[in-house]
């Protein structure tokens, strides 16, 4: 009986052990399989003033304060991200963290603007559910038409000369981040920077 117990044990442990080195060898590939993968970059559309081009002005409406000037060079030298949104567009609800925390991380050099037309008490509305106080809110049907929105969440990233750095349709967290690194990289989208032949077979086994 002690001897069966024993044998029972020691298979029990190789067990163990085996699903571990499996385990192992899964985040292992895993990890492989990260790297090879290409970056989730938003998807650029061809609309609107490209990338490298100044953003023309346009006069926009702000449910408080003042009406905004957005695009051309800003006299305080800073960035702006333009994120077009919508009250009744659910994914734009789901980024709103994500933009509050872009928000936060780079204010520094940043300015976050929410963007949207329509009726001013829907928007008014909206701002206060989400608690969006803090951000400056435009009302614009010219700047969406300005920058081809065509579908929602979208965003245009802006430097301080009002040149375009970065644009296209924003669905997930790490689409909003992308916009960043192509400014950083100094490319239109993350997807160009992958498809150069440099950079094309980068995580690939030698």
């Amino acid at each position: 009986m002690t001897q069966a117990l024993l044998i029972s044990n020691a298979v029990l442990w190789v067990v163990v052990l085996a699903l571990a080195a499996t385990v192992l060898a899964l985040v292992r590939q895993l990890g492989v399989l990260y790297e090879r993968v290409a970056p989730a970059g938003a998807l650029m559309v061809s609309k609107g003033p490209a990338v490298g081009d100044v953003a023309p002005l346009v006069r926009a409406e702000a449910l408080a304060g003042p009406a905004r000037e957005l695009g051309g060079p800003r006299a305080d030298g800073r960035s702006t991200l333009l994120f077009f949104l919508s009250p009744t567009c659910p994914v734009c609800k789901a980024l709103l963290p994500a933009v509050r925390s872009v928000a936060r991380r780079e204010a520094s050099w940043l300015e976050v603007v929410l963007a949207s037309d329509g009726p001013r008490a829907e928007h008014e509305a909206f701002v206060q559910k989400q608690h969006l106080e803090d951000f400056t809110y435009v009302l614009s049907a010219p700047l969406g038409v300005t920058h081809q929105v065509g579908k929602l969440p979208y965003a245009v990233l802006l430097d301080g000369a009002g040149v375009v750095r970065a644009k296209g349709l924003v669905n997930t967290r790490e689409h909003l981040e992308s916009l960043f690194e192509a400014m950083e990289r100094g490319v239109a989208s993350l997807q160009e920077y992958v498809d150069r032949p440099e950079h094309r077979h980068e995580g690939a086994e030698p």
